[in-house]
């Protein structure tokens, strides 16, 4: 996709399906650089806003509310430029679904269902990785402690809603999707879980976050499904608020320090099977012709 689309005046009839907003923003690297920026932007807008809830309510307020107040304000830039940049390109550009049901004939309920296995069989695989990291340092556990003790209708928003909303929104639908035009399908999912991870912050989020963006962008690739991609993100968070809320589990970093080594061992061991079965079905669904796998095809207007 050219840039010379991006700003240019072109009126044309309003789109207000939210996903089919963005159909016609498929970024090249021009593009794909203008949205990181305009995210970075973002973050930048957060932090200001976040210090001005500290110094004009107070800190206890902003600790306990910001995150659900600033979450959304770090995608606004992005989200404000590809839709613009998606009402400009229609009419002159190829368009491709951001949200398509490529399920290769099986029912959406039975994909809901499949995906949210994955992401659960997920978590409990990637764990022994997580556990070879350097140990987290006091700053971040405090940080992580203060993320997910808040209020848990604050947690469950900006965990289990916004975060996979959001975060989805950017990494497969903008990110891979333009990608996908631009480099192999291998290339497209690596970099854009390697962009997933990054957004994390720390080692110890970033890591783990990359593996699942593996797992994420595969299954983006072969279903187009962004639907599907925000559920099992929605999913892994929500183990972890969940988990966190258990009485006496708070202090617990990983299952191991819970179970003995051999029914760890066999917990992680079923866990790969259910999750390489997952992927097994993903890679028998049929592909469309061109490397954007299972997003449609959309006409130019």
């Amino acid at each position: 996709m050219t840039g010379k689309h991006y700003f240019n005046r072109h009126s044309r009839r309003g789109s207000y399906d939210l996903f089919s907003t963005y159909n016609y923003f498929v970024p090249g690297y021009s593009g794909l650089l203008w949205t990181v920026l305009l995210f970075l932007a973002g973050m930048l807008l957060g932090g200001v806003v976040m210090a001005g809830l500290q110094l004009c309510l107070s800190t206890e307020f902003a600790t306990t509310y910001g995150m659900v107040i600033i979450y959304p304000i770090q995608f606004i830039p992005a989200m404000l430029f590809a839709s613009a940049a998606s009402r400009r390109n229609e009419g002159f550009e190829p368009g491709y679904a951001i949200d398509s049901s490529n399920f290769g004939g099986r029912k959406g309920y039975a994909m809901a269902l499949i995906v949210s296995a994955m992401a659960l069989a997920g978590a409990f695989v990637i764990e022994p990785i997580s556990m070879l990291l350097p140990e987290m340092s006091e700053v971040m556990k405090a940080a992580m402690e203060m993320l997910l003790n808040g209020p848990i209708w604050i947690v469950l928003l900006s965990v289990s809603v916004f975060a996979p909303f959001f975060e989805e929104w950017l990494c497969r639908g903008i990110i891979l999707r333009g990608l996908l035009t631009k480099v192999k399908p291998v290339w497209a999912i690596v970099i854009s879980a390697a962009f997933f991870g990054l957004i994390h912050g720390n080692l110890w989020q970033a890591i783990p976050a990359f593996i699942i963006g593996l797992i994420l962008g595969y299954v983006y690739y072969k279903t187009g499904s962004l639907k599907l991609t925000m559920l099992m993100h929605c999913v892994n968070n929500t183990l972890s608020v969940i988990v966190s809320r258990i009485p006496g589990m708070e202090d617990v970093e990983f299952f191991a320090e819970i179970m003995s080594p051999w029914a760890y061992v066999l917990v992680v061991i079923a866990f790969a099977v259910v999750l390489a079965s997952g992927l097994v079905i993903m890679k028998s669904i049929p592909q469309k012709e061109g490397n954007l796998g299972g997003c449609d095809a959309l006409e130019q207007l």
